[in-house]
């Protein structure tokens, strides 16, 4: 269990020792931490969660758990909303990008979702149970995580195809905003001191790229050869994947959330 005692405003934070988690750990701003195991609590039981949970009493609350299975996508986030309600705690959940399909023009929060792969049905279904729980919650839709001082998944994925240890294909009409974890961890930081902000808000980095140039872009960074990367397109694969999935972050600008740019982010070591 990670708690740092800083300040007297209590963080709990699920899925702390995640990617983005161990972001937001670092980095707390005046919050302390409270970040719990899966061994001190399984927060698939929803009556432990919610006895767990009240007992820290924390003001706010951060769901980042991740297990990609419907239980404890949905469940999980229905059973910690629930907690969240019965302690008065603010709640900040993550969601995801692929609530929706995919089109050319960006998605703004008042679009209706449409997801096409059934992790964004989970996520769609887990923001539809976390705001029956808990109204006043925020959803903060992001897309393809990266960092700079630890790599992504989506990183180590391209570092292992550009060393030639995995033959994955990366799409090249698969695009997505590639979005540093430490802005995500900041914008869980801000969010968590302002309930006046409810609902689904998109933040993600500014700059439309598609999978295959972010996976050059991350062998350049790594001093590997982008040329390397194996491309491919998602119809001649044969997949069912959203395609042009571009947040329109407008709201989140409005409140003083921005992402770096990843051509900025990721120039060569």
């Amino acid at each position: 269990m990670v708690w740092r005692r800083r300040f007297r405003r209590p963080l709990l934070v699920t899925g702390a020792s995640g990617f983005l988690g161990r972001h937001l750990v670092d980095a707390p701003g005046d919050w302390e931490v409270v970040a719990p195991t899966h061994a001190m609590v399984d927060l698939r039981h929803r009556d432990r969660t919610i006895e767990f949970i009240s007992g820290w009493k924390p003001q706010a609350i951060a769901h980042l758990a991740y297990r990609k299975d419907r239980q404890s996508i949905v469940d999980v986030s229905r059973n910690v909303a629930e907690a969240a309600a019965a302690c008065g705690a603010r709640l900040v959940h993550l969601s995801t990008d692929v609530v929706f399909g995919g089109r050319p023009l960006p998605y703004t929060e008042q679009d209706e979702p449409f997801p096409i792969i059934e992790y964004g049905r989970d996520k769609l279904d887990a923001e539809h149970a976390v705001f029956a729980a808990a109204p006043g919650a925020v959803a903060l839709r992001t897309s393809l995580l990266y960092g700079t001082d630890r790599l992504s998944a989506s990183q180590l994925d391209a570092q292992a195809a550009a060393q030639g240890r995995s033959s994955m294909t990366f799409f090249t009409d698969e695009v997505r905003c590639p979005t540093h974890a430490a802005d995500v961890a900041a914008a869980i930081v801000a969010l968590a001191a302002r309930p006046d902000v409810a609902g689904p808000l998109h933040l993600a980095g500014p700059r439309p790229m598609s999978r295959a140039e972010f996976a050059e872009i991350n062998a350049a960074w790594l001093g590997l050869a982008p040329a390397s990367i194996r491309t491919s397109t998602i119809e001649s694969a044969g997949q069912v994947r959203p395609g042009h999935v571009v947040l329109d972050c407008a709201r989140a600008e409005s409140l003083g959330l921005r992402c770096r740019d990843p051509f900025e982010a990721l120039r060569r070591r």
